[in-house]
């Protein structure tokens, strides 16, 4: 992983202690796009699987996440797709 993706892992283990994640940079996805950094970390996807998700919807999940991570938000990280599960329906998926 590069710097901002390490950062990024940083802050989510600490925030969440998630049983699972997985950070992909998808940067070169959109290399000559807006917000697109030469040498990529700009575009990320995120999975991550916490019981700090048990009973929160699909908004009020991000929001946690965008706010542990609004530093690299408001810097290097242009675009972030997040897939939050709790460790129940990560089973349920087979994603974790």
């Amino acid at each position: 992983m590069g710097t901002v993706a390490d950062r990024l892992s940083v802050k989510l283990n600490q925030a969440f202690a998630p049983q699972q994640l997985e950070i992909h940079d998808d940067s070169a996805k959109h290399s000559g796009h807006a917000g697109a950094r030469e040498g990529g970390e700009s575009h990320f996807s995120v999975l991550i699987v916490s019981e700090h998700f048990e009973g929160l919807n699909r908004v009020a999940r991000q929001r946690l996440v965008n706010s542990a991570l609004a530093e690299d938000l408001a810097g290097p990280v242009h675009a972030l797709s997040l897939q939050t599960l709790t460790p129940e329906e990560s089973e349920k998926r087979g994603a974790g």
